[in-house]
């Protein structure tokens, strides 16, 4: 399909490693739950990620961490990387409605008040549904080659592109980032798409520690689940099998 081929393009020249497309009327009514009825009524999403290096995540797993790496990943994660999928899927978004065709692009990491920490469209949900992941018990989108060590965009749409099918591999016995995290939060339940966010992750206690971290360090960066994740580094570490 040529409009496939060319919003792979797009994705490939913006930097994104990470590119699949989602059917996503599995999970219309929670689309709808968490966004309303807009982001609902688009059947499809185009969802792109770009992982970050290694050595940007793995000095997170120290124990007391640097302030200065946690100040430097979160400029290149939180700044510089979202700045990258805003701009990559603004792009595929422009492309997508120049084909004749709906698209809305969702911002990379951005809240919506009220929403109980949860932003408009889960990125997570997209990328799961396009096969390139399966969402892990730390709430993370795992990948098979860089697990969560991943940022990611989507574009909604109601083009008709060629849906990828959902992975379901999981994290098997693993607890490591149950283990690592310093506030408790992880729960260690495998993912039920049946079950609401809160019975995997407190997301109150890990913003209470991140605001404990801003205040102590300077910045409201933990990352100790995403750096010990054994896909995260795939350099030194097996992954379970």
């Amino acid at each position: 399909m040529e409009l496939l081929a060319k919003l792979k393009g797009i994705a490939q020249n913006g930097g994104a490693g990470y590119f699949g497309v989602a059917d996503l009327a599995p999970a219309t009514g929670f689309i709808r739950e968490q966004g309303g009825d807009i982001p609902a009524s688009f059947p499809a999403a185009v969802s792109v990620g770009i992982a970050m290096p290694v050595g940007l995540v793995e000095m997170l797993a120290v124990a007391e961490t640097d302030p200065g790496v946690l100040v430097t990943y979160d400029r290149y994660v939180y700044h510089v990387c979202n700045l990258m999928l805003d701009q990559l899927t603004f792009n595929l978004a422009r492309e997508i409605e120049g084909a004749g065709y709906r698209a809305m692009p969702v911002a990379a990491s951005l809240r919506v008040p009220g929403r109980h920490f949860a932003g408009v469209f889960s990125h997570k949900l997209a990328a799961h549904l396009s096969g390139m992941g399966w969402i892990g018990k730390s709430c993370l989108l795992i990948t098979p080659r860089d697990g969560p060590r991943v940022r990611w965009g989507t574009v909604l749409t109601d083009a008709p592109l060629p849906a990828g099918k959902p992975m379901e591999k999981g994290c098997r016995g693993c607890a490591k980032c149950v283990e690592a995290c310093p506030a408790g939060a992880i729960k260690g339940r495998d993912f039920n798409p049946a079950e609401p966010r809160s019975a995997r992750l407190d997301v109150e206690k890990c913003e209470e520690y991140r605001n404990y971290v801003a205040v102590n360090k300077g910045v409201r960066t933990c990352g100790k689940c995403l750096a010990v994740c054994p896909y995260s580094n795939r350099r030194t570490v097996k992954a379970p099998v």
